[in-house]
């Protein structure tokens, strides 16, 4: 019996235009099942979504770098991971020098940052309804009471991109942890934050075994939440090699595929 449902949110259990469909809110409430979503997004883009499916389990931002739990209109921070601000220094650095058409921002508890409004800040708020805020990212990292859970780089070239996420792994010196969520996203976290280690809190918390969890995901950066619970379902539009880490195929975002695993798989009898 499945105890607890773990999901990733962009080309998993949002549609292609960043919304939930009716259908997955609905099934996901009839299930019956908690229901945690892990992301890559911050909190404050997760809300919108978490108030849909009326959650009250903690919930997993910034690939596992925050864990926290929304109560009525307030955040209950559970534990948090931030990038040591010297490697967002050599980051940032990186980007300028060698990859200037490359879009760079950053996110703290509650704030988006630019330094400017290029093609990916334009992509990025308008899929995800937010509102950036224009600063000056040397003097935000000049004050210590800076915290930066997520950097956020935004390629459209598919070559390019390839050239960026060798060259950010190459950078790593154990200092941060680098995913590529889709086709045009890399995320960098800290090394600290996993989606596994979100749900492994969880998993403690709630003392479950790991046949009574699954999980939902399209992306890279979810091939450590899958191994970390029994049942796996990967969505048919996942990238290049995530369907190797499932145990079941769904549907794809733009169909509902959530949903559909949720009836097909988890609860074939209802």
């Amino acid at each position: 019996m499945i105890k607890h449902i773990f999901s990733d949110m962009d080309g998993t259990l949002l549609q292609s235009n960043c919304r939930i469909s009716e259908t997955n809110v609905n099934v996901i409430k009839e299930s019956d099942i908690p229901f945690t979503l892990v992301s890559a997004r911050s909190p404050m883009e997760m809300t919108d979504v978490i108030d849909k499916l009326e959650l009250t389990e903690p919930q997993i931002a910034f690939n596992g770098g925050l864990i926290f739990q929304k109560i009525e209109n307030d955040l209950k921070i559970i534990k948090e991971d931030a990038i040591e601000n010297a490697s967002v220094k050599k980051i940032l650095a990186e980007v300028k020098d060698s990859f200037p058409k490359v879009s760079c921002s950053f996110y703290d508890l509650d704030k988006w940052y630019v330094e400017k409004i290029d093609r990916g800040v334009k992509y990025e708020a308008e899929l995800g309804g937010q509102t950036p805020n224009l600063t000056n990212f040397v003097s935000l990292l000049k004050q210590e009471s800076t915290k930066i859970y997520k950097i956020m780089l935004i390629c459209f070239d598919k070559d390019e991109m390839k050239t960026l996420v060798e060259r950010m792994e190459q950078l790593n010196k154990g200092d941060m942890s680098v995913n590529q969520s889709s086709a045009e996203y890399l995320e960098i976290t800290s090394p600290l934050a996993q989606k596994s280690r979100g749900i492994r809190y969880i998993q403690k918390l709630e003392n479950l075994e790991k046949l009574e969890m699954a999980a939902f995901g399209d992306g890279y950066n979810d091939l450590s939440m899958f191994e970390t619970v029994g049942t796996p379902i990967v969505m048919d539009n996942a990238l290049p090699g995530v369907k190797d880490y499932g145990k079941h195929i769904t549907k794809d975002n733009n169909h509902d595929g959530v949903a559909f695993g949720i009836k097909e798989y988890l609860k074939p009898n209802q």
